[in-house]
């Protein structure tokens, strides 16, 4: 028997009890003659202690002993005199009477402390001994619940969770593909889903009126904190539905998970936001609502003054920030040097600093005077002791960098909490956009998402105005998760792709089988698909999906733990009838 009770089991209730444990040794101290071991296991840690009343056959082994050794250890759970209340086991420790070396382990690169001194890139080559810390194994175990709890809930719910292929079409929108050779069809190539869209609209036209499945997906895109070329996906599907339906359902699975996962009780409805309220007064369709600070448009109430920063732009707008009319030079310089990032794009800052002694100051005192200012601050909503920031240009860019220093002074000020959550639906979102390299429109979402029936007109005369039945749902300013209502008539489906550019023999060689289908009686759906990764790693309060994930790619798509991707072998690339650009058939 290797073990009668896991390292984070025992309690007071054990004391007196004898005990088997086995796990990986943590820390080895000795202190006046005893020796302390902290053992460890996927459950959590318990202390041994060694003192001169050990056999020994036991403190005969303690000098070999190292770090991440794995040994198994009998003896008595007794109660400690020095009680540790940060730990669940911290009232009790064993003191062991046999001892066995049941594996050696080298001297591991980093520790493996929550507080590790291993940087990302050496921890993610050693990612089974990553996996070790505590700190990862909550966020795998935060993960598994999420996954269980999102199960039960829409089985409750009538939901059928059904399978779809990996091995699929290469279709022209969307995020580049990841390609498949196919040895069986040579010169032909499967590609891995980037999601299973079609397949979950055929599913709802074979009548599976409730679809959902934790899927992976793959995107051949560029990478960040929060993407990876594999990725978990909870797609779901609903037949026989309108908008508010899909919002109300998954409303009530989010807010089951908070209160299961997070322990956070959401009772109000969650707020929904049009997506020109979202870009005019967030400067973002994924705003964060843990705090106000909206943005104010004073275009029309600034210009006429002979600055021509403002005169000259089509956009001004500004952010009120509470309390910080005490900002150095220094800090606003801060400022200045953020805004002007490339990432961020403004050229400048203008600040207005609304003293509490209610005078003002700012970096534009010889073109406006006191009145104009507290003009300012009455559309900005300031009071005495806040920070007018204002910023100018095109008013598409313009919000963009609002949006993005309004989250910058959101983290300075602590206003950011990740214990805590603000969901909201986004909704109304343009059907097209448009993509000035290509000189055509694309599809917002993507191609089968419907249309608002008012505006189903447009499609033909105005199709920049058409608004569509599709919504994101959004917490603490990331993008959990986006969906529509589907179009479900071959006749729509096909003035869409028309729309898109997409001619009828293209649309027929990528997306016959869905035209087709639509003939045989398809019913009104709708669905939704949520980043799993991205949801484990907000209820977890972390800004990175890759804590989240047992084996995730670094910033440029690399597993460093297994040297991927990697060359195959010339005898692969040939039974594939493959040649690589360089001319080669050689991996």
């Amino acid at each position: 028997m290797y073990r009668t009770h896991t390292c984070g089991a025992l309690r007071m209730e054990h004391v007196g009890n004898r005990v088997t444990l086995t796990g990986w040794v943590q820390r080895i101290r000795e202190l006046g003659g005893m020796t302390f071991i902290t053992l460890r296991d996927r459950y959590g840690i318990t202390q041994l202690v060694f003192d001169e009343h050990a056999p020994k056959a036991v403190t005969d082994l303690l000098p070999e002993l190292g770090r991440e050794f794995i040994i198994r250890v009998s003896g008595q759970v007794r109660e400690r005199s020095s009680k540790n209340p940060a730990m669940p086991t911290g009232d009790i420790e064993v003191s062991p009477d046999e001892m066995e070396v049941v594996n050696r382990s080298e001297l591991p690169p980093f520790l493996i402390e929550n507080e590790t001194d291993g940087g990302e890139e050496l921890r993610m080559r050693y990612r089974y001994l990553d996996l070790r810390r505590q700190v990862l194994r909550d966020n795998m175990m935060l993960r598994h619940r999420m996954a269980q709890e999102i199960r039960t809930y829409l089985d409750q719910h009538a939901f059928v969770e059904v399978e779809t292929p990996f091995l699929i079409k290469s279709t022209p929108e969307g995020a580049r593909d990841f390609v498949v050779p196919s040895r069986m069809n040579p010169g032909e190539f499967y590609a891995l889903p980037q999601s299973p869209q079609t397949f979950k609209q055929l599913l709802m036209i074979g009548g599976y009126d409730r679809y959902f499945q934790i899927v992976r997906c793959f995107r051949d895109e560029d990478l960040r904190a929060d993407r990876q070329p594999e990725f978990t996906q909870l797609d779901c599907e609903m037949a026989f539905v309108d908008q508010e339906d899909v919002l109300n359902t998954f409303e009530g699975l989010a807010k089951h998970l908070f209160q299961v996962v997070a322990h956070y009780d959401y009772q109000d409805r969650f707020p929904r936001i049009t997506y020109d309220d979202a870009i005019g007064l967030y400067g973002t369709d994924k705003p964060d609502l843990r705090f106000g600070m909206k943005i104010a448009d004073i275009t029309r109430e600034v210009q006429g003054q002979g600055f021509k920063v403002f005169d000259q732009a089509e956009y001004i707008g500004g952010i009120c920030a509470q309390g910080c009319a005490d900002y150095s030079r220094k800090q606003l310089d801060q400022l200045t040097e953020f805004v002007q990032r490339p990432q961020v794009g403004a050229k400048g800052l203008v600040y207005v600093k609304y003293n509490s002694d209610g005078s003002f100051k700012s970096s534009v005192d010889k073109f406006f005077d006191p009145d104009r200012f507290q003009q300012w601050a009455r559309l900005m909503n300031a009071q005495p002791g806040d920070l007018m920031l204002i910023l100018a240009g095109a008013r598409e860019q313009t919000l963009s960098a609002l949006g993005m220093l309004r989250l910058e002074m959101g983290s300075r000020l602590g206003l950011r909490d990740p214990e805590k959550f603000a969901p909201a639906w986004i909704v109304d979102f343009p059907l097209f956009e448009w993509d000035p390299d290509q000189q055509r429109y694309t599809a917002m979402h993507h191609p089968f998402t419907s249309p608002k029936d008012e505006d189903v007109g447009l499609i033909d005369k105005d199709p920049a105005n058409m608004r569509a039945n599709a919504y994101d749902f959004v917490i603490n300013g990331v993008e959990i998760g986006g969906g529509s209502v589907r179009i479900h008539t071959r006749e729509m489906q096909e003035k869409m792709f028309e729309a898109l550019g997409i001619s009828k023999s293209e649309a027929q060689e990528q997306f016959g089988f869905l035209l087709n289908a639509f003939r045989y009686g398809a019913p009104p759906h709708g669905g939704i698909a949520f980043g799993f990764d991205r949801w484990c790693a907000v209820m977890g309060g972390s800004d990175s999906i890759r804590d989240y994930i047992a084996f995730p790619k670094n910033n440029a798509g690399r597993d460093l733990m297994i040297n991927s991707p990697a060359p195959i072998s010339k005898e692969q690339l040939r039974e594939l009838q493959i040649k690589l650009a360089n001319g080669s058939d050689t991996g």
